[in-house]
């Protein structure tokens, strides 16, 4: 049975393919094609999990395909299937299908309706692939493209200027939970000695062997999938993403932020669960965190005037309740929970729009002020201050806003000294000097050496920061994220032997979508003239053509997976040495941060209102 995995990974990859050669004119055959594709995964996981359970439920794992292989470390792709398998996979075709046969009549017309379906079944191939994964990297490919699905789905209306800033809002935070996995998949890979898969997560007497003289590091690593995991899952203080995410279509809500995407974080957990069982603070710590977002949400979700938030808040008050079942080990529970949590949030979202046309209507004649209660155990102080919190959202946005990203922007301005000129000016000596640093290295005191890659990886990270706070030319936005790959390379050189072929890998993905995305950028200065990021200007209207090219630039300098990029990444991450959390931090940073300012480019250029007026115009409250 191991050989079918593979089969629910192949049909909705093919399914998203042929759906991007259907003409956008032939809304009936999109749609089908969608449904049939979802409908015949959702009976072939259904027939398949009910053989699986005749035959007794045993644990699969199927070694797919083995990518890159050096002498210390193997990339290879790995399906695995149990339990939590079964009940994501089947949950998910379900409501994918109940989505796609609602989408049909209610998106019927839209003018992005082709774009829609193309970007669900992208959605459906990297959940599955999410979902079957049996390690890491497999894991974070799927995750990687359930980001960008979400991004582009909720900034569906793209003329519009609210949903394309939530969208963006919304991916920055994705990229600081890709943080967590990242540096996740860095500490296993020392603690383990190789390329761990969930399959041997379960053996006990392994991970206790490896845990019992490396304790420290089996905390980072439960730390690190905690923080990607609440992060995912809309956890305190993370939560505010959730109600933005509404800005897209009520299908993409349901599907998305109602039942599967917003439980993926509920699902790394489960899936790691053998690995931080035993660690005691780690799960007194996701039980604080699930009570203490259970509580708070509720507050919240008490006061919200939009029904999509109350069901947004609400979902993620019960997600808080399903990471204290989990910390409690109570995982049939906690699978129990989130099947019940998707399924009732996917239908209030999708009759949600019914539900307040009834009631706008019915106020008119049976309107019945509501009484005010009371509550013996708070004086009406507290209970006014809780409800001011409550319609401030205990001021979580701006607390990440002070603690995050002004912090960012602060140290991103102080660098404006570096324009085109000047960044190559700094650039190509420095560099120069690396290159003749690493031929005569025998030659440089060891102490040297030693700081060189946090020095290097320094440059790499002020690069980043310059371009993720730059606010007129994209040109100087786009050569920083390009240059900052370069002093990442630089820094692994001196860090450990690489092979010329990891770094060909690496590099070979950064400079062919660098290169592209400074064509895109040029042609598109030569048809516009004045090109600026200070703004939203919206040309994906006049050339559609010009926003995909310079988005598959975006994703593969931010290492998503399909260019090599991605492969280079978890290459070099794998010769920095367990001990150098320094340089790990400052490495993921740049990928972070540079992946943020990418799409951030993106957006400003191609998304948004019209700059010229010429199409229409909705207000920014729309």
């Amino acid at each position: 049975m191991n050989e079918i995995l593979q089969y629910f990974i192949l049909l909705p990859f093919i399914g998203f393919v042929i759906s991007l050669l259907i003409p956008e004119r032939k809304e009936s055959s999109i749609s089908w094609l969608a449904f049939g594709i979802v409908f015949t995964q959702l009976t072939g996981i259904a027939i398949f999990t009910i053989i699986w359970i005749i035959n007794g439920s045993e644990t699969l794992n199927l070694d797919e395909l083995t990518i890159v292989k050096t002498n210390n470390y193997t990339f290879f792709i790995d399906f695995y299937f149990d339990k939590i398998s079964a009940v994501y996979l089947l949950i998910g075709a379900l409501l994918t299908a109940m989505i796609s046969t609602y989408s049909r009549y209610y998106l019927h017309r839209e003018k992005g309706y082709k774009r829609f379906f193309n970007t669900v079944l992208f959605f459906f191939f990297g959940y599955n692939l999410a979902i079957l994964s049996g390690n890491f990297e497999t894991l974070f490919i799927g995750w990687e493209i359930i980001g960008i699905s979400s991004f582009l789905l909720i900034a569906f209306y793209r003329e519009r200027y609210l949903p394309v800033k939530n969208a963006f809002k919304v991916y920055s935070l994705y990229r600081i939970g890709d943080v967590g996995l990242i540096l996740a998949m860095w500490a296993s890979h020392h603690l383990f000695h190789e390329n761990i898969t969930f399959i041997e997560l379960n053996n006990y007497a392994l991970v206790h062997h490896h845990l019992a003289s490396h304790t420290f590091i089996g905390f980072f690593i439960a730390f690190s999938l905690a923080c990607a995991a609440a992060v995912k899952s809309a956890q305190i203080p993370f939560s505010s993403w959730l109600p933005r995410a509404m800005e897209g279509p009520t299908p993409s809500s349901a599907i998305f932020y109602g039942s599967l995407s917003v439980h993926l974080g509920i699902f790394l957990m489960l899936r790691t669960y053998p690995f931080w069982e035993h660690q005691i603070i780690v799960r007194v710590a996701i039980g604080i965190m699930g009570l203490t977002t259970s509580v708070i949400a509720s507050m919240i979700g008490k006061v919200q005037s939009n029904v999509k938030s109350q069901i947004a808040y609400s979902s993620i008050s019960q997600i808080g309740l399903i990471f204290i079942e989990i910390a409690l080990g109570l995982d049939n529970l906690a699978l129990l929970h989130f099947t019940g949590n998707a399924l009732l949030r996917t239908y209030q979202l999708l009759v949600s729009p019914s539900v307040v046309s009834y009631l706008i209507r019915d106020q008119f004649y049976n309107f019945v002020p509501m009484q005010e209660k009371t509550n013996p155990w708070l004086s009406k102080r507290v209970r006014n201050s809780l409800y001011v919190l409550s319609l401030n959202e205990f001021n979580v946005e701006n607390i990440q806003s002070a603690f995050l990203w002004r912090p960012l922007r602060a140290l991103g301005k102080s660098l404006d000294f570096l324009n085109l000129n000047s960044v190559y000016l700094i650039f190509l000596p420095l560099y120069s000097v690396g290159a003749l640093l690493y031929i005569f290295q025998e030659s440089i005191p060891p102490e040297v050496i030693n700081s060189i890659p946090n020095l290097f990886a320094f440059f790499g990270f002020v690069f980043v920061l310059k371009s993720f706070s730059e606010r007129k030319s994209p040109f100087l936005a786009w050569t920083l994220i390009v240059l900052s790959h370069y002093w990442i390379a630089m820094a692994i050189l001196f860090n450990e032997k690489v092979t010329a072929s990891e770094l060909i890998m690496y590099l070979a993905g950064i400079t062919i979508s660098g290169i592209i995305g400074y064509v895109s950028l040029l042609q598109l200065k030569k048809l516009e003239k004045r090109i600026l990021i200070n703004q939203y200007l919206g040309h994906a209207y006049d050339h559609p053509i010009f926003a995909l090219f310079f988005l598959i630039a975006a994703l593969g300098v931010t290492g998503f997976p399909i260019t090599s990029t991605f492969i280079g990444e978890d290459l070099l991450f794998s010769h920095i040495e367990s001990n150098q959390y320094l340089l790990a931090f400052l490495i993921s940073s740049c990928f972070v941060v540079s992946g943020i300012a990418g799409i951030r480019i993106y957006a400003r250029l191609f998304l948004g209102p019209h700059v010229k007026t010429n199409h229409e115009l909705p207000y920014k409250s729309a």
